[in-house]
């Protein structure tokens, strides 16, 4: 006789926050009952409801320990546990280093986001030249440099990003944009696929590849 598997506990707690959306509720849950390195091991469990639930919870709770895991399940067969990948590898990113290390690249982040873009540049070399492992800084530089027009100097920023992220799919893709400014098609089409292989879900690069392989093939 069979036995019928054991459903883990965390679907439950899943099923849940999907009805009362509360993530201060599911985090309390997973963290009673559950060691980051068990959702992580989840991550890899064979019910996709397992997976999103682990790879929710690695999100919420892990830091950027956590990146591999995020990293891969951002090429799992189930389109739900890759959208959750997504949205929480992103934030996954910022959470490297010290308490004061986050802030300062929080702060980066704030001034791109208003747009005080040489500010941004200013902060994240300063970071860069204390610590130079953070790889968001070095993409958030790369940011600020590509609103800047200096193309080239946030390729260059993007790799090193790479180099120490080598999940950092957006930073793939910023190669590929800052490529196509500097007119180099044929080099932007392989780092848009670049961005593809790390996050097949990733549709500005899916469109980028679909439009250079298109008229690559046909030049008119």
């Amino acid at each position: 006789m069979h036995k019928v598997p054991r459903v883990p506990l965390i679907n439950d707690f899943y099923h849940q926050y999907l009805i009362d959306q509360k993530t201060t509720t599911f985090i309390r849950s997973v963290s009673k009952h559950y060691t980051l390195g068990t959702l992580e091991r989840l991550a890899h469990h064979s019910a996709r409801v397992t997976r999103r639930a682990a790879v929710l919870a690695v999100g919420l709770i892990g830091g950027y320990e956590s990146n591999a895991t995020l990293g891969r399940a951002l090429c799992d067969m189930d389109r739900g546990v890759r959208m959750i990948a997504d949205s929480n590898i992103r934030l996954l990113w910022t959470r490297w280093g010290t308490s004061s290390q986050r802030r300062r690249l929080n702060a980066i982040v704030r001034m791109n986001a208003a747009q005080r873009h040489h500010e941004a540049v200013r902060l994240a070399t300063q970071l860069i030249a204390a610590v130079e492992e953070l790889p968001e800084t070095w993409h958030q530089r790369a940011v600020a440099h590509f609103n800047l027009g200096n193309f080239e100097l946030a390729i260059d920023d993007c790799r090193q990003a790479l180099e120490r992220n080598p999940y950092h799919f957006v930073a793939a893709a910023t190669i590929g944009q800052a490529q196509l400014r500097l007119g180099d098609r044929r080099a932007a089409l392989d780092s848009f696929r670049w961005a593809m292989r790390l996050n097949p879900g990733l549709e500005t690069a899916r469109v980028q590849v679909q439009h250079l392989e298109r008229t690559l093939n046909n030049p008119q």
